[in-house]
């Protein structure tokens, strides 16, 4: 029998991950979990997200996680005696205005986890600086471009698109 409940969030991403994708249904890891996996444990989060990447029914995606053993608590799944709560937002799966073309693959003992790259990990904590003006999040955009080979031209580009390229120098600079 599996563990759920000492799993570390990466393991039990992935087993959620493999899970839904034996049934078809495609999810990516995004959110505070990527930047913790992307920050090496900088971050913590309790929450995972999982990006219902095609839009599948959420009746499908509550089926399985009842099979797995959760259940629906709000806009949650919780496991009992396990303090990480999953969620699972509408796709499509996109940081800012731009879609994700590329997702990266973890695996673990327990399955294998899609989640953003770090460079989307990235752009998706910089959206949330740039129209929120959330401070967290640009900290944690800064730990893990300092963690982790990223594009920075890549970056740059998108925030033009975003028109906040005075925020992205900010960002450019905290990490000189």
């Amino acid at each position: 029998m599996i563990d759920i409940k000492n799993m570390t969030m990466p393991e039990l991403a992935s087993f959620i991950c493999t899970a839904l994708s034996r049934k078809g249904i495609e999810v990516v890891l995004s959110g505070g979990s990527c930047v913790e996996i992307y920050s090496r444990g900088n971050y913590t989060s309790l929450d995972i997200d999982l990006i219902n990447r095609y839009n599948d029914t959420f009746f499908k995606i509550k089926s399985v996680m009842e099979d797995l053993g959760f259940e629906e608590n709000g806009k949650y799944f919780v496991y009992k005696n396990t303090s990480y709560f999953i969620e699972f937002p509408s796709g499509p799966l996109g940081v800012g205005d731009a879609p994700v073309k590329t997702v990266e693959k973890l695996t673990t003992r327990y399955g294998t986890l899609k989640l953003l790259t770090a460079t989307d990990c990235i752009k998706d904590r910089l959206a949330a600086y740039y129209h929120w003006d959330d401070e967290q999040s640009l900290t944690q955009a800064i730990w893990v471009a300092q963690q982790n080979k990223v594009n920075i031209n890549e970056i740059k580009k998108w925030s033009e698109q975003e028109k906040c390229l005075d925020k992205f120098n900010i960002f450019i600079n905290s990490l000189k």
